[in-house]
């Protein structure tokens, strides 16, 4: 059995089948771990949403940004677009979007010694905060409520984790934070209007990605994230970045995380 790990799909159908041939993927005995933005802007959202249902039962999936784009389309809350419109106007979307409603914002392996998360984890969060945030809103999700939840979502939110808060400003800080993040300054405050690679004038300006933010509470898990593009493959001790850009004509890439020896594998994406 071999575990990797893939970096945002975003609908690269193709690329995507491309890199499980190229890994040997065997959905019979091997496990993926998928990083978030299954789809959008994508070419071909449905038929990688459609794959990765069929092999649920051996695939690890958190949320990311697009992705709760999708679910706010389906509920008529975002608007939709050429690249999921086959997704909502299949007959299959209510089953596919009840399925992306369960998926987790965090996923964690004690065993392994990974973790995953479409952004990161907040620098504000240690694991046990980040798991029991996590489920709160991996809850609101899936809740009944799931429609009137969503549209408070994408209202303007905090940019600081405040405990005094109200209950929804909270939520949208946590949902920001798994999804959407990457830069953070030296007070935990968090930046998501940035999204270029960092610069020194970012890093004048006190900005600094947030696995690098001062005083980060430390996770004692390796991190793998997604969502910045622009950052590239990326790796320390403490986290591995997996968007490597296949939408914008750069590459996707697995990373082999139940190895001694971590090995890496790309294609390029057309």
């Amino acid at each position: 059995m071999a575990v990797w790990a893939i970096g945002d799909i975003q609908g690269c159908y193709t690329s995507f089948k491309a890199l499980l041939e190229k890994i040997a993927f065997n959905p019979k005995k091997d496990r993926l771990w998928i990083a978030g933005d299954l789809v959008n802007r994508g070419e071909d959202s449905l038929e990688t949403l459609e794959y990765l249902y069929g092999i649920k039962e051996n695939i690890e999936v958190v949320l990311g940004n697009h992705d709760i784009s999708l679910i706010a389309a389906y509920y008529g809350i975002k608007k939709s677009n050429p690249t999921i419109d086959p997704i909502l106007t299949s007959p299959n979307a209510k089953k596919l979007i009840d399925w992306l409603r369960r998926q987790k914002f965090l996923h964690v392996d004690y065993k392994m010694g990974y973790c995953m998360a479409h952004a990161g984890i907040s620098p504000e969060f240690d694991l046990g905060m980040a798991l029991s945030y996590a489920k709160r809103i991996e809850e609101k999700l899936q809740s009944e409520d799931v429609e009137f939840w969503l549209k408070q979502m994408f209202k303007h939110g905090s940019v600081r984790f405040d405990r005094e808060a109200s209950a929804i400003d909270i939520d949208r800080y946590i949902l920001s934070a798994f999804t959407r993040m990457r830069y953070c300054y030296g007070d935990y405050r968090l930046d998501f209007d940035q999204k270029g690679a960092p610069t020194e004038v970012l890093r004048e300006k006190g900005l600094k990605p947030w696995f690098a933010c001062d005083n980060r509470i430390d996770i004692e898990l390796k991190i793998i994230f997604g969502h910045w593009s622009t950052l590239g493959l990326y790796q320390n001790d403490d986290v591995l970045g997996l968007d490597t850009g296949c939408l914008w004509k750069g590459k996707l890439t697995a990373a082999r995380i139940d190895a001694d020896k971590q090995e890496i594998v790309q294609v390029s994406c057309a």
